[in-house]
């Protein structure tokens, strides 16, 4: 058997998949999966035992370099079709939403083309499970659906899964030595941007920066912890701003220094991650790290920790207009950021006391 994983979107989305890709291997372990994604995911990909091969090139991925040079993007779109043209799949999963992804799967000879039809984007797949837009379940279940055309077995304890190679957790010793850190220091990671897919109205994914500040002061003082602040080089304002207030040897500013394969092995060294709604929530998850996750527009219950745990803490507003994203949506904010303004540094610092303390 011979599988194509299609799946354009950002690291959570792809990290949402892994259950599937893993139930995949357990009922046939000599199927080989390769894996359609963006360029910017690769690294929590490439060590998975279960993907034979990535093809890493998205839609868009391949506008961008059409804007830079036009003839590179033929070069890369002609050879893309070749590498997936050679490994003659016979089966796509499509989780793109997209209907050029099954087009071009169907143009490369695949036959059986599953996937998530969305407002009939669906067209060209031959299997397809209809949705209006993920809701009242997480995202892991819709996608996990789609091995009931495969005749496969649910899988009984689903999680994701993130995979690190000897030479990125070697990195991730050298990094922590070289800040001198040790053994007995308690390492809280924070993540205070995240939702860069959403491009402006990504603010409305963050807990106020001062916010932050406070919590850091707290964890700092009541734990003798020390911090590693993460994020984008397109975050570093925000987190410059919060490290700013601390001395340096107790709070590690490695926003836009770092890269996601070294991010991710920094996130497996932490007591627990304090972040937004974002990608990184979903790569702690995966490494099994506790989180403390602040939740505004997006229901958790869809795109929040999976699967829900003790040692997995979301902190939420309960407002009428919560959550406001919908059918793929964000209508924008009338109640001044309320979901996010509202929730008390004493709510998220009560959240990682809490699973500072749980004793592995």
């Amino acid at each position: 058997m011979r599988i194509l994983i299609i799946n354009p979107f950002g690291i959570g989305d792809v990290l949402f998949t892994t259950p599937v890709i893993r139930a995949i291997k357990n009922a046939y372990p000599q199927a080989f999966i390769g894996y359609w994604c963006n360029e910017r995911v690769v690294p929590v990909l490439k060590n998975s035992p279960n993907i034979n091969k990535i093809f890493a090139l998205s839609r868009g991925d391949w506008k961008k370099i059409w804007k830079r040079n036009k003839i590179e993007a033929i070069r890369r779109g002609w050879d893309l079709r070749k590498e997936i043209l050679n490994e003659k799949f016979e089966i796509s999963i499509d989780f793109s939403l997209d209907h050029r992804y099954g087009l071009m799967a169907r143009s490369f000879g695949i036959k059986r083309r599953i996937g998530i039809n969305y407002k009939n984007r669906g067209k060209f797949l031959t299997e397809k499970i209809d949705i209006d837009w993920y809701k009242d379940k997480h995202v892991v279940e819709y996608y996990l659906d789609t091995l009931n055309f495969l005749d496969i077995p649910r899988p009984q304890n689903p999680r994701l899964e993130v995979f690190l190679s000897p030479e990125e957790r070697q990195w991730a010793d050298g990094f922590l030595k070289e800040n001198r850190f040790e053994e007995k220091d308690v390492i809280i990671g924070v993540s205070p941007g995240g939702g860069e897919s959403w491009g402006e109205n990504a603010v409305y994914k963050h807990w106020p920066s001062e916010k932050f500040k406070n919590l850091i002061e707290l964890v700092i003082k009541n734990f003798n912890s020390k911090v590693i602040i993460f994020g984008s080089e397109n975050e570093k304002n925000i987190c410059n701003q919060i490290v700013a207030a601390f001395a340096s040897e107790r709070v590690i500013n490695t926003a836009g220094k770092i890269t996601l394969s070294q991010f991710m092995a920094l996130v497996e060294r932490c007591k627990l991650l304090v972040c937004n709604d974002g990608g990184p929530i979903h790569v702690a998850t995966g490494l099994k790290v506790n989180t403390v996750s602040i939740f505004g527009p997006v229901d958790e219950k869809v795109y929040g920790p999976y699967p829900p745990e003790e040692n997995h803490i979301v902190i939420k507003k309960d407002l009428p207009c919560r959550p406001c994203y919908r059918n793929f949506r964000f209508p924008g904010c009338d109640n001044n950021h309320r979901c996010l303004r509202d929730i008390t540094v004493k709510e998220v610092y009560s959240a990682v006391k809490e699973l500072i303390e749980v004793k592995n």
